[in-house]
């Protein structure tokens, strides 16, 4: 028997989304815990690989705040890191900091992940957030619908059936959404053998765990009802090209790729989708590191985290970002080195403070810039 809930919690792990803290104190307290690693102050080059979403502006700035240096920048689109930008990175200072994120929006209003309220545009209108990831999404999801609206059940005395339009079934596709046939429809001989062959679509008897995974009510009336929201993930997979190569125009894709079934069944697509992103950065940027050269007699701190932007209200400017931190790795630059899972990276942070002595005011530092004397530059 099947269970969407708990082979969703398989795909993104022990990955707990109210271990959160606000970026005002996530930030200061990473500064402080690479001071308690040994980081010396005014030596850390920071890094960001964040999305490009304005959204993400906040966070940059705090981490100017605290760290005392505009932050490197380690990101493309959709929160992927740039791995080949580590060299230049490492060449920037004597110790280093990573902070990857993907990052959803959240409206506080109706209390759902996936929309962000867009200050600058005619009407304040909301879209989604992580933009990338939702136009990533959309194709899954339309696909996702059309098997939904297509495939029909029936209960005819004790004869359970489903009627499969044609294009499910097609396995010649190149790309789409294909069904898990041996655990939908019964199986004779090996294949199966449709009951009724329409102009569209072909009917066969129900798979027994089908029938097992279904609720009574999907079975229940006279006609046909649609699957609907009961197409659980295990009942169907994604073909799709996504291009090969690293950090493509569609790397964000193939991370996404083979868990998306669960993505689009869930009830939050793009929290799950920025989740599982996240995850998969951690691991991939975590090797390269361990490999580029020019790391590897360097203090070094790489975090992973979730940015939960939540929409501005009126009179606000910036999101009450917060940070939800997903893993590090952490070296020593004498050949020591170490990961932090989440609760162990989350306990870490919470017991440094959220003052930082370092800080520097940046208007304070703006302002002082203004009052040099003039450079002129002579071509």
């Amino acid at each position: 028997m099947f269970s969407s809930s708990s082979n969703l919690q398989s795909v993104i792990g022990d990955f707990r989304i109210d271990n959160m803290m606000r970026y005002s104190q996530f930030v200061p307290r990473l500064y402080n815990l690479c001071k308690s690693l040994g980081f010396e102050a005014g030596k850390i080059m920071p890094s960001r690989a964040f999305c490009s979403d304005k959204s993400q502006g906040f966070p940059i700035i705090l981490i100017a705040k605290h760290f005392g240096t505009f932050p490197f920048n380690h990101g493309r689109v959709g929160g992927i890191v740039a791995t080949d930008r580590h060299g230049p990175h490492a060449d920037h200072g004597k110790d280093l900091v990573i902070i990857q994120a993907s990052h959803v929006g959240y409206d506080p209003d109706t209390k759902t992940f996936g929309t962000y309220r867009r200050l600058q545009t005619e009407a304040n209108e909301s879209s989604d957030s992580c933009g990338k990831i939702g136009d990533v999404l959309n194709w899954y999801l339309d696909e996702c619908a059309f098997a939904r609206e297509n495939i029909f059940l029936r209960k005819s005395g004790d004869q359970y059936s489903v009627t499969i339009d044609n294009q499910l079934l097609n396995e010649g596709r190149a790309e789409g959404l294909f069904l898990n046939l041996e655990r939908i429809v019964r199986q004779e001989h090996g294949n199966p053998q449709p009951v009724r062959t329409l102009s569209t679509a072909r009917t066969y008897l129900a798979a027994d765990s089908l029938v097992k995974i279904l609720p009574a009510e999907c079975w229940a009336g006279d006609g046909e009802t649609a699957i609907g929201n009961h197409l659980v993930p295990e009942l169907f997979r994604f073909k799709r090209d996504v291009g090969g190569g690293a950090e493509g125009q569609r790397h964000l894709e193939q991370n996404l790729l083979n868990p998306m079934p669960w993505i689009v069944t869930s009830d939050a697509p793009l929290l799950v989708a920025a989740q599982v992103n996240t995850q998969a950065e951690f691991d991939r940027a975590f090797r390269s590191i361990v490999k580029e050269r020019r790391y590897r007699d360097k203090r070094m701190v790489f975090v992973s985290c979730l940015n939960i932007d939540i929409s501005p209200r009126e009179g606000q400017i910036f999101p009450l970002t917060k940070c939800v931190p997903w893993a590090a790795y952490i070296q020593d630059g004498k050949g020591n080195h170490y990961t932090l899972e989440q609760a162990e990276l989350t306990a870490q942070l919470m017991e440094q403070g959220t003052e930082n002595p370092d800080q520097i005011d940046l208007e304070e530092a703006i302002h002082k810039m203004e009052e040099e004397q003039e450079i002129r530059i002579e071509a």
